[in-house]
């Protein structure tokens, strides 16, 4: 677990260096000269950072400043993709089937492995699971009305990659799909559908972990 930690800052660091390397390039091509701009105008991102990278630095200090950005850029998803790779060696290893559900991928996977290894000695069961995640149902019933509303409680990292998983899910499975236009139907919001989902996912999850035990630390000595 603290190698999937250690890895996965180091990987969301890489990528929001990216992102902001990528904004930097964007913003110096809209006042740079309008020859060069009319040039790069309408190429994808790779073909864009690829003509950035040829340009020679030599020529002026626009043409320096997006040359290095462009291999900054390069440098940055090398590693991200590089972290990536390890990142799922390691749940491969530990625990393959985490990755075979729809929609979990390795960085969604690294994050609920953490939280559960973090809080090992309160997952009694998927409901803890599912409160530790912030996916436990929540009353706010009154009167003749029965609703839930979202849980804000728990590891927001873990509710955050649930509900990437969800979104996911919702884009690519027919399954969760039917699920949103059935409840939907029922006068369900998109929100309350979601939280629903997020809910049956940690289970889903829960169950994979509990698959492959995560290994409980020794106790200190006397």
């Amino acid at each position: 677990m603290e190698e999937l930690r250690v890895l996965k800052v180091v990987k969301d660091s890489a990528v929001r260096n990216r992102t902001q390397a990528i904004n930097q390039l964007k913003a110096l091509l809209v006042s740079s000269p309008a020859q060069l701009r009319e040039s790069l105008t309408g190429l994808s991102n790779p073909a864009l950072f690829k003509a950035c990278a040829a340009l020679d630095p030599q020529a002026s200090a626009v043409h320096q400043a997006l040359s290095l950005l462009a291999h900054r850029i390069k440098q940055l998803s090398a590693e991200a993709t590089t972290l990536t790779r390890r990142i799922s060696a390691i749940i491969q290893a530990h625990n393959p089937q985490l990755l075979e559900l729809t929609g979990v991928g390795p960085d969604s996977a690294a994050i609920l492995l953490t939280a559960a290894g973090d809080n090992h000695d309160r997952l009694r069961d998927e409901a803890s699971f599912a409160a530790l995640c912030g996916v436990s149902p929540v009353e706010r019933s009154s009167g003749k009305n029965q609703r839930r509303r979202l849980n804000r409680g728990g590891n927001r990292q873990a509710n955050a990659a649930l509900y990437r998983i969800v979104l996911s899910r919702l884009r690519w499975e027919e399954r969760s799909r039917a699920y949103l236009l059935r409840r939907t139907a029922e006068g369900k919001t998109k929100r309350e559908v979601i939280r629903c989902l997020k809910r049956y996912v940690a289970r889903e999850i829960h169950r994979a972990i509990a698959s492959a035990p995560l290994p409980v630390p020794d106790s200190p000595a006397a």
